[in-house]
Parts: C-alpha cells; structure tokens; sequence
C-alpha cells in the first residue's frame, strides 16, 4: 500500500469505528464491556483512541524530534456525553488524517522505532484503528475481519517491528532457536521468524512472486495457518491460538510466542 492508500483505509476504519461507537453507546443502557481489551468499556477504548490521536496530531504539526511529555501537553479534555465523546474521536481521527496528507510519508519526525518518518506512524495508526474497530464491534456482536491488505500489512510489521520492540521493552527471555511460520490461506503471503538469543530473525515473503526454484524451507517448530485476518488478530491478543489451523510443528508453541514477544 502506498501513502494515499492507507489515508483512504484510515478514513474507512474511522468511519466503522464511529459506528461501532454508536451502536454501542446507547443512551440510558450500561456501558459495554470490551471482552478483547479486560477492564476497558467502549467508552475507555474511545478515550484511548481520540487522545493517541490527539497526541500524534501534536508530534507530527510540530515536527517533534524527541517525545513530547505526555504531561505537558495542553490536549481537549475528553466528553463524559457518548455523542460527544464519538463527535470527540472523529474529530480527532479527520485531524491527524489532514495532516499525515499534507506531511506525506517522507517527514523526519519522532517515533519510537528506527523508522522516522510520518509514514511510520500512518501504516502504524491505520493498524491499530483497525484492531481497535474490531474491538469496538466485539461489544455488541460478531466483530467483521480485518481488510485483507491491512491485515497482511499488520502481520509483518508485527514480525518486523513490534516483535523487537516489545522484546527490547518488556525484557523478554533469550530465544532458544524457536522458528515460527506464519501461511496466509486467504493470498500467497508466508512469514517466516526465528528467535536467537536477543534476536528476532525475520524471514517475510508477503510479495506475490516467489523465487524462480526456491529452495526447501527449513522446518518449522510450529506452522499455522489462518486468513490474514485471523492471523493478525491473533498476533495483536484478539484470537486464540486454536483460531489457527495447525498445520506442522508443535501446536503448544503458538500460545510461547506471547511469552517471546510479551504484550504491551
């Protein structure tokens, strides 16, 4: 997906949010809980998503170069009314869209990964609002999957980079060799990572085109397979390991991934 491509899906993402938001905010009901975020109501989730907004708007409209401290930040108070706290979170989401538009890809700016650039933090928002509109759909029903391209695009950025972040952040244990494969049945996407020590080794072949006369693919600990979507969702906590389709290896090493790459 190019720059302008995952603007369009952000705005679509948003838009399902939204609605998702008002179904579930029903004036004069209970709050819904959200079964995939513990602790959290709708309510909380949209907080969350309007003030990372919020936050992201400032670091891109002033081209910050370091962290801003979350603290001194002089950001809308978040409505206690559902409508206006929706009106609140799509507001916000129009206005970091507006403006990772006009910064295109290519602004220098602070993120917390080596890539510092405005176009991290588009593929990265475009992500998380997609996980989190399931979030919000699972409130009141059977939450739809993921687009199929986000969803590849989650898996390997997950594999790529959240994997050693959240390795690096939360302190996780040497990997022991551990080799994981990831096969998309819904696109010709496989990834490929093995944990050596600190490292994560990252074998990701989500173009169409293999090689002319690949060679065997070295065995796997343990092999699943899964639409993008479900992929995904179960890299991101949504889904359970067993959402997954085995298909070599050992299955009791999909739930260790989660203890090599600690959630945050």
């Amino acid at each position: 997906m190019d720059h302008s491509e995952r603007i369009s899906r952000f705005q679509s993402e948003a838009m399902a949010f939204e609605k998702a938001v008002r179904r579930a905010l029903d004036p004069g009901e209970p709050v819904p809980t959200v079964p995939s975020c513990p602790g959290w109501t709708v309510s909380d989730l949209v907080a969350h998503l309007g003030g990372v907004h919020r936050y992201l708007a400032h670091v891109l409209r002033e081209r910050l170069a370091a962290p801003p401290d979350p603290g001194g930040l002089d950001l809308p108070q978040v409505p206690a009314a559902p409508d206006e706290r929706t009106e609140w979170f799509a507001h916000g989401a129009r206005e970091l869209a507006e403006l990772l538009r006009e910064l295109g890809p290519d602004t220098p700016v602070w993120t917390w990964s080596a890539e510092q650039t405005s176009g991290f933090w588009l593929r990265m928002q475009l992500i998380e609002l997609a996980v989190h509109r399931w979030d919000a759909q699972s409130a009141t029903g059977t939450p739809g999957p993921l687009d199929r391209a986000v969803a590849a695009d989650a898996v390997t950025q997950t594999i790529e980079v959240m994997a050693p972040a959240r390795r690096s952040w939360k302190a996780a244990p040497a990997g022991t060799g551990e080799r994981y494969r990831f096969r998309s049945t819904d696109g010709p996407e496989n990834w490929t990572v093995v944990f050596e020590g600190d490292a994560v080794l990252r074998e990701c072949r989500p173009a169409p085109e293999p090689a002319p006369e690949p060679g065997p693919a070295a065995p796997a600990d343990v092999e699943a397979a899964g639409t993008a979507s479900d992929l995904a969702l179960f890299l991101w906590g949504r889904l359970p390991a067993t959402a997954l389709r085995v298909t070599g290896g050992d299955a009791a090493l999909l739930p260790h991934w989660f203890t090599l790459v600690p959630p945050v």
